[in-house]
């Protein structure tokens, strides 16, 4: 991210996982439907808009039923919408179809070179969705679902890293790959950036970010 002497007045910036710091959590569904049956679509759409399907997930994100229970649950789900699959790893192969966003976590690790604060905000899904991420070195602050028992969109989640980190909502910037999660953010005063890619994102970051302290102070 360029050094720059205008632009706006936000210090902090929130991180998504899946489909932000990973490749797109859309495409790994896809993917996932696809191997299952002819419908690419379905175990997405099944989440989207079955209730009972909905219901697992928030219970699973929210840390209140395990990784097996979601999945027998969910399989039974895709079942009742005619895709019979073996629910043990389920999400694990969902899982499989995602991989790390090198631009993305470049860019975390620009921002907090330049000493902004960074935190990651998540809604868990599996038990070892983060495996291979050393989130505690990446960020300043870590606020997981399943962890603190509150997911996005919910405004409290968002306050939970407002106050770890120490800084008010109007002065951070969530960044995620769903509209939703950013309009619960915008419910306290954090501004939002939907992303769908690193250069994108990258782009309305410098229009929100204040200039950097470490870059006023070479400056200076």
């Amino acid at each position: 991210m360029s050094e720059r002497t205008t632009g706006g007045d936000r210090e902090a910036v929130f991180f998504d996982f899946g489909g932000v710091l990973t490749s797109s959590l859309f495409d790994a569904f896809e993917q996932l439907g696809r191997s299952l049956g002819d419908d690419a679509g379905l175990p997405l759409r099944v989440l989207a808009t079955d209730p009972e399907a909905a219901a697992l997930l928030v219970q699973h994100e929210e840390g209140r039923i395990e990784q097996e229970e979601f999945e027998r649950g969910y399989a039974d789900r895709l079942a009742a919408h005619g895709l019979v699959t073996e629910a043990d790893g389920l999400v694990d192969r969902l899982q499989a179809g995602l991989r790390p966003d090198p631009a993305m976590l470049a860019l975390v690790e620009e921002l907090r070179t330049q000493g902004r604060p960074v935190a990651l905000v998540s809604n868990a899904l599996g038990r070892d969705c983060y495996a291979g991420y050393d989130l505690a070195a990446m960020f300043d602050e870590v606020v997981v679902s399943s962890e603190v028992g509150i997911r996005k969109p919910s405004r409290r989640i968002y306050r939970i890293a407002c106050d770890r980190l120490g800084v008010p909502p109007e002065r951070a910037v969530m960044i995620d790959d769903l509209q939703h999660n950013l309009d619960g953010a915008a419910r306290i005063g954090i501004a939002g950036v939907l992303h769908t890619d690193a250069d994108t994102t990258r782009r309305g970051l410098e229009d929100l970010l204040a200039p950097s302290a470490r870059a006023h102070e070479a400056r200076s």
